[in-house]
């Protein structure tokens, strides 16, 4: 557990990890400005650094912009979704966490290793490349998502 928490055992660690698989911020930019937890420049960039040096991302150039990286997960960094899932239900169950906050963290614990593995394999072509076969109706991650909007919407009225 000691090297693992070497890792990725800081709070903003996570929290990019959590930024890139759940809110698909690829971009430093993107993770800078939408974060929640309002990380700094230098944090961010400095856990980054640690991410790519220990083999969790990567960072290419963006096709679509020549001065733009973007940033994937690896294996090693999408194989950490169940670790998420299971500290963000335990988050769920034991704090005041937000019914927005909470939606995903709900339905990921319910959904279980089947949703888990079913969201991996989106990620896997998302970061990776590796198309995945089709399946009838939503995503784990379109589901996740509209839960999340839904909740969104309601609060709002």
């Amino acid at each position: 557990m000691n090297l693992t928490l070497e890792v990725v055992g800081d709070k903003w660690s996570l929290l990019v990890i959590r930024d890139m698989m759940f809110g698909n911020r690829r971009h430093f930019r993107e993770l800078l400005t939408k974060s929640e937890e309002r990380i700094s420049s230098n944090i961010l960039a400095d856990r980054l650094k640690t991410l790519l040096e220990r083999g969790i991302v990567t960072r290419d150039d963006d096709p679509s912009h020549k001065q733009k990286g973007i940033y994937s997960l690896t294996e090693q960094g999408i194989e950490l979704l169940p670790i998420l899932a299971q500290m963000s239900a335990w988050g769920y169950k034991y704090l005041p966490v937000s019914e927005e906050l909470g939606i995903r963290a709900r339905l990921l614990s319910e959904g279980g290793p089947k949703m888990w593995a079913e969201f991996m394999d989106e990620l896997r072509e998302t970061h990776l490349g590796v198309k995945q076969r089709k399946k009838a109706g939503p995503s784990a991650g379109e589901r996740l998502q509209a839960a999340y909007e839904k909740v969104v919407a309601r609060k709002k009225k």
